[in-house]
């Protein structure tokens, strides 16, 4: 059952996890030390980007303008949605397309102003696994499942100040990996946890250039998915699984050229509040008894710090827990470029660039997208291309699309 289980989580973690990353330069005892560096986290594709527009941009989102999926990026920015705006949007992301047809995400979110300092939004996130056929141990077949993940979300935006907002969410995760698989007597149920966001954004006032150009800039902070772990089945509370917590950072500039013409650049740092995976005494190039505690390969800490702690204790330890020290840590921030060009509020062009240390995983792409409004309805594009030949996304080459409507701002 064991076997089950993990190959599913596998199946789903994969994914968004990095193929390959390897680091070197770590020592223990004169042998020279590599080992996967990276971070692994249970229901990853609740930090997978859901929105076209925000996709095309190379994933930034923190400090962009605000829209009906600020719920995901920073709920603080609901605050700043145009009083009257009552929004929906559908998104759409074929995954691996180009080996299978049967997994996607799908995302479906409303935004309302309440008023002219207060947001609230809605949304629902489904990923399919598609059809996976369950086997045991000794590879004996189990029968065929469906496996799927799913999360409800609310979020709520607040003006502080005529500038300055913060934001609150909360979401139920519901990942159901094995249909409910039972094999010796045992039985895999579904992971379920509740997570919490916080965001603060500020939106600076328009600077008049002259000759009818202007510019601003915004700034925006959001902590994501902190709350308990997750478990399967009749896992302990020890074997259970890190959400993917993460704390993202960033700002944007915007430029009006004139009444038709606008363009904003963007950027956003990214890092996971988890547990950096220490070297114990045992892994490869730390055989013996490294420590000289009389108990070879015993698993004890060597460098960093131990990853069994709770899910609040992972977040606090995140800033500082990584074996090779600043260094590695600084090495756990992606960093997402992003670039939006709107004629006359009509059509827009966007691309984007997510970098990320080739030692932490090499997940590094760029992306470009195309969106259109015309009165209640729009639509946004976005098309990842990768930027590695080593570790490849189950995004590229893949036309991702949004499809969403402004009730109330026809003129927008």
């Amino acid at each position: 059952m064991r076997y089950t289980i993990a190959l599913a989580a596998l199946i789903s973690m994969a994914l968004v996890n990095p193929m390959k990353a390897q680091v070197g330069g770590l020592e223990g005892d004169g042998e020279y030390f590599e080992a996967l560096r990276t971070i692994s986290v249970a229901v990853p594709i609740i930090a997978v980007s859901p929105d076209a527009r925000a996709g095309g941009m190379g994933d930034v989102g923190v400090a962009s303008s605000p829209d009906v999926n600020a719920i995901y990026w920073n709920p603080a920015k609901l605050s700043f949605l145009k009083e009257g705006t009552n929004s929906l949007a559908i998104s759409y992301t074929p995954w691996l397309n180009r080996l299978v047809n049967d997994i996607n995400l799908a995302h479906v979110s409303f935004a309302t102003a309440i008023d002219d300092k207060q947001g609230f939004a809605l949304a629902m996130r489904y990923f399919s696994l598609g059809e996976i056929i369950f086997k045991d141990e000794n590879n004996i077949d189990q029968g065929t499942g469906q496996p799927y993940e799913f999360t409800l979300n609310a979020g709520y935006g607040l003006k502080l100040s005529e500038r300055f907002s913060m934001g609150v969410g909360i979401r139920w995760i519901f990942s159901d990996l094995t249909n409910g698989l039972q094999t010796a007597g045992l039985e895999a149920t579904p992971g379920q946890s509740i997570a919490a966001d916080l965001g603060l954004y500020y939106q600076s006032r328009v600077f008049n250039m002259g000759q009818g150009q202007t510019q601003s800039y915004t700034l925006g902070l959001n902590f994501s998915n902190v709350g308990g772990k997750i478990t399967y089945g009749n896992t302990s509370q020890e074997g259970a699984d890190f959400l993917p917590a993460n704390m993202r950072l960033g700002g944007a500039y915007n430029l009006s050229f004139d009444q038709y013409n606008r363009m904003s650049f963007m950027v956003d740092f990214n890092k996971l509040m988890v547990p950096t995976p220490p070297i114990r005494e045992g892994d490869n190039g730390y055989s013996g008894d490294v420590n000289g505690n009389g108990e070879p390969d015993d698993g004890d800490v060597l460098f960093g710090r131990d990853d069994q702690v709770s899910s609040f204790a992972g977040v606090l330890q995140s800033f500082n827990d990584a074996p090779g020290g600043t260094t590695e840590e600084l090495e756990e921030v992606i960093v997402n470029i992003g670039l939006e060009y709107w004629y006359d509020d009509r059509i827009a062009f966007r691309g984007g660039y997510q970098y990320e240390d080739p030692q932490k995983g090499g997940r590094t792409y760029y992306t470009v997208g195309f969106g259109i409004k015309y009165n209640v309805f729009g639509l946004d594009f976005a098309y990842l291309i990768p930027g590695s030949d080593v570790v490849r996304s189950p995004l590229e080459n893949t036309l991702r699309f949004t499809l969403f409507f402004n009730f109330n701002n026809s003129e927008n």
